[in-house]
């Protein structure tokens, strides 16, 4: 695309012989006739240089110069004044005033279109950093909001699992959907006696210890966490990513927790804060996908299955790991489990067969 140039004077025969010069070497030309014109075609017509006049009425070079530098969107516009003026003093108040060249009167044809060729090679060159630094800014928008979404999905997921799906890019991963999943809940036995005689900082320290070890393992067999409430978490598997075997992922992983709380109860037995762990795990389908409100969402699931899951963690003595009998056919040659009395569980009309998980099969 030819190169666009504003020539401005108010001598006719000037605009004529420059209008010929550079018409003849490709470029395309808009005139004015004084400098209030120019300024009202400088919008429309965007130049990629301006041929200024220094001596004009009404409004002289220097004033139109001050009047486009002062504009953010055209002041990257390059200027050369034309000028008879070939005094030092008028040179430096014409460059101080924003124009980037000058040219003094009667010009030098070869000498004028190296200058307009200089000029515009700069102004490619300034087009092509302005570009860039868009192209950066953008960038740099997208990264950051890459990095905020990271920290959203790593609430709930490990590291690993979230960047999969940053790199995946698919929307339709938190849009509300059913899936199969495994549900794991959690909580301490004998937490809220403890939790009654205990000082607000030990409660805190303990807490903070538990959720560490507990969220390790959360990441480390590539779990989502859905929530901590207090004492109180609920992990499921296989999704947002599907996952094989997700119900042995699961019961795998509640075993190494109970090993894990098994030696901080070491610790917390010698301070005299007599607690265990109970697990409640069951499969089944459930509706998942994004729950909150606009700038505060969580991923969440909602079915049968977590309000099993739920029950059966409340059922669990310290050192169970408590499911029903459909979640334990999935993984019954996997596990060994002992089988239990039904259970009575609120909101479900039939008794459920449970059973206790206790440790992997040779």
């Amino acid at each position: 695309m030819p190169n666009k140039i504003l020539i401005v004077d108010d001598e006719p025969f000037n605009l004529d012989l420059l209008e010929q010069e550079l018409t003849d070497q490709g470029y395309v030309i808009e005139r004015a006739n004084d400098g209030a014109e120019a300024l009202e075609k400088v919008p429309s017509f965007l130049p990629d240089l301006i041929l200024l006049d220094y001596m004009m009425p009404k409004m002289n070079g220097i004033e139109v110069v001050k009047q486009l530098k002062q504009d953010e969107r055209y002041k990257g516009i390059p200027v050369i004044l034309l000028t008879a003026k070939a005094s030092q003093e008028d040179k430096v108040k014409g460059l101080d005033a924003g124009a980037d060249d000058y040219v003094v009167k009667p010009f030098d044809s070869f000498e004028l279109l190296a200058r307009v060729r200089s000029m515009m090679r700069i102004k490619q060159m300034q087009d092509s950093l302005e570009e860039w630094n868009r192209g950066l800014t953008d960038k740099v928008t997208q990264q950051v909001g890459q990095i905020e979404r990271m920290g959203r999905l790593k609430r709930y997921l490990s590291p690993q699992i979230a960047e999969t799906i940053l790199k995946s890019e698919d929307e339709n991963l938190f849009k509300s959907h059913r899936r199969e999943i495994t549900v794991v809940f959690l909580d301490l036995r004998g937490f809220t006696a403890f939790s009654d005689s205990a000082e607000p900082e030990e409660i805190m320290e303990l807490l903070r210890i538990y959720h560490a070890e507990m969220g390790k393992l959360i990441f480390e067999f590539q779990g989502t966490l859905e929530r901590f409430a207090g004492d109180g978490i609920m992990v499921f598997f296989n999704d947002p990513i599907p996952c094989e075997n997700h119900t042995e992922k699961a019961a795998r992983m509640a075993l190494e927790m109970h090993a894990r709380v098994k030696g901080l109860r070491t610790g917390w037995l010698k301070k005299g804060y007599d607690l265990d762990l109970g697990i409640g795990l069951a499969a089944g389908y459930a509706t998942l996908g994004n729950i909150g409100f606009e700038g505060r969402m969580d991923y969440g699931a909602v079915g049968n299955v977590t309000n099993l899951a739920s029950r059966l963690c409340d059922e669990a003595k310290g050192g169970q790991i408590l499911t029903n009998q459909k979640t334990f056919s999935k993984i019954e040659e996997l596990f060994e489990a002992e089988p239990l009395e039904e259970l009575e569980l609120k909101g479900f009309s039939r008794p459920v067969a449970a059973f206790n998980i206790i440790k992997p099969k040779q």
